[in-house]
């Protein structure tokens, strides 16, 4: 029986690896974007190339409220049901706390807590049984953010939201669970300074950052494994072991 799961910025970056993870496990796809129309369609084509899957994209501002009714009229449309949801869409900001602006803080809630929130109410009715949801949080929600606070503290509340959500998804049948990356090699990361790269990986046990798809991985794990739930999966590399 097909199986379907929905990404939130599934077309770059850690939510692109997931998406390919699942599209070899069998799962028809639709991602949400951002803004970059081509990129979007490219990665498309490239899974159903590679995969053989159905995958749908859907353009999704996760900082404006009208995304959610977007989503769930494609999905009404479509007529689909879901196996598995990846929020993994997110946004940050870099603003000193001295500099920093109401606004933005406020918007940075909205897109990394209150739009997987309200998107998750407004999509529980069309989760098959035995479903999952999947949070994608952050280290940075438990070791210090020494450049972002509004991340750091809004990823924190993501790791809590995972928690307190088991007994209200429960009877539905439906298990949630978060990963908590810490440094992976996606092309924001490697675009950091090399001096910055190796300063990060002096603190990392395994001396490196982690491979995109070794992530995806604990994704699908936790997709298809049904014992997991409320679970926050950290995957440092040894985060501070040296």
């Amino acid at each position: 029986m097909p199986k379907y799961a929905l990404i939130t910025g599934g077309t770059k970056g850690i939510g692109k690896s997931v998406a390919f993870s699942l599209a070899h496990a069998g799962y028809d796809l639709l991602l949400t974007y951002g803004s970059d129309t081509d990129t979007a369609k490219a990665t498309a084509a490239s899974i159903k190339k590679d995969c053989n899957v159905t995958v749908e994209v859907l353009q999704a501002d996760i900082s404006n409220s009208q995304s959610i009714e977007d989503i769930e009229c494609f999905l009404t449309a479509h007529s689909l049901k879901l196996d598995a949801i990846v929020f993994n869409a997110g946004l940050t900001y870099r603003a000193s706390f001295e500099q920093m602006e109401l606004a933005e803080w406020e918007r940075m809630f909205f897109a990394n807590v209150h739009f997987p929130v309200f998107l998750l109410q407004k999509l529980i009715a069309y989760i098959n049984p035995g479903g999952s949801v999947v949070f994608t949080g952050s280290l940075m929600g438990i070791e210090p953010h020494a450049t972002s606070l509004s991340y750091g503290v809004t990823k924190s509340a993501v790791h809590a939201l995972t928690k307190n959500l088991v007994k209200f998804l429960s009877p539905y049948q439906i298990r949630v669970n978060a990963v908590a990356p810490g440094f992976i090699d996606t092309e924001w990361q490697k675009d950091k300074p090399k001096e910055i790269r190796m300063n990060i990986e002096r603190k990392l046990a395994l001396g490196r950052f982690c491979d995109p798809d070794e992530l995806a991985d604990v994704y699908k794990m936790l997709i298809e494994n049904s014992y997991f739930d409320g679970e926050v999966i950290v995957v440092s590399g040894g985060y501070s072991y040296k």
